[in-house]
């Protein structure tokens, strides 16, 4: 499979992967739901509490200067590619530049029909395996990833959810909503109350991304 970068193909060589970064996903119940918001707020935290989301991979002391990355996922019909130009990136009206501005070590911009998702989302997470965590924001891609945490953001719309949002929200260890959602949620995962505009109500989801979070730490 061939992928375009830069207006360039390149080919994925086969080798032994690094092992990986954190992983926290963002999916939600549709399009505008909020997903963006959520990381966002939370890439401003990790980067304005850099101590206290230092998360420690080996006893070198040059992991704790290690930033977060974010990966954008939109499905295309033909073509795979892995963008990180940032003349395109950091254009006004994409949530690249949003996911930038928040404090993004790096950001890809990763754009794949469904069959060949798989393999361009591991050469993503390849080249953000310098980095401490990695925030990416779709629900296919976190149907491949599997992500150490997974956020599932309830939008405001109603009606029947997509097959892949279903599966996210199965998968979700958190759950944040504004108004009480109308679909069934998972049993499983903690539901937090929130207001995106302005953003509020988020405190005590973000201690329980920091509990989970130290958790994974510790059993990686």
């Amino acid at each position: 499979m061939r992928i375009q970068r830069r207006g360039q193909s390149i080919r994925r060589v086969n080798g032994i992967a690094n092992k990986r970064p954190l992983i926290i996903g963002i999916g939600g119940s549709h399009s505008g739901a909020g997903k963006t918001t959520v990381a966002e707020t939370l890439l401003k935290h990790f980067n304005e509490e850099h101590s206290a989301f230092s998360i420690q991979r080996s006893a070198k002391n040059s992991e704790l200067s290690r930033g977060w990355g974010a990966i954008k996922y939109t499905k295309t019909a033909i073509y795979a590619s892995i963008i990180d130009d940032l003349e395109t990136l950091t254009q006004e009206s994409k949530d690249t530049a949003r996911l930038i501005n928040a404090g993004a070590e790096k950001v890809l911009w990763v754009q794949s029909p469904s069959e060949e998702l798989k393999e361009v989302l591991s050469m993503a997470v390849d080249r953000l395996s310098h980095l401490r965590g990695i925030i990416v924001e779709g629900n296919s891609a976190i149907e491949f990833l599997k992500p150490d945490i997974i956020i599932f953001v309830s939008g405001r719309h109603g009606g029947a959810l997509k097959k892949s949002a279903e599966r996210v929200l199965e998968m979700a260890d958190i759950i944040l909503y504004q108004d009480e959602p109308s679909i069934k949620l998972s049993a499983k995962a903690k539901r937090f109350k929130v207001v995106f505009t302005p953003m509020s109500g988020f405190d005590e989801c973000l201690d329980y991304v920091k509990k989970l979070l130290l958790r994974n730490t510790q059993e990686h």
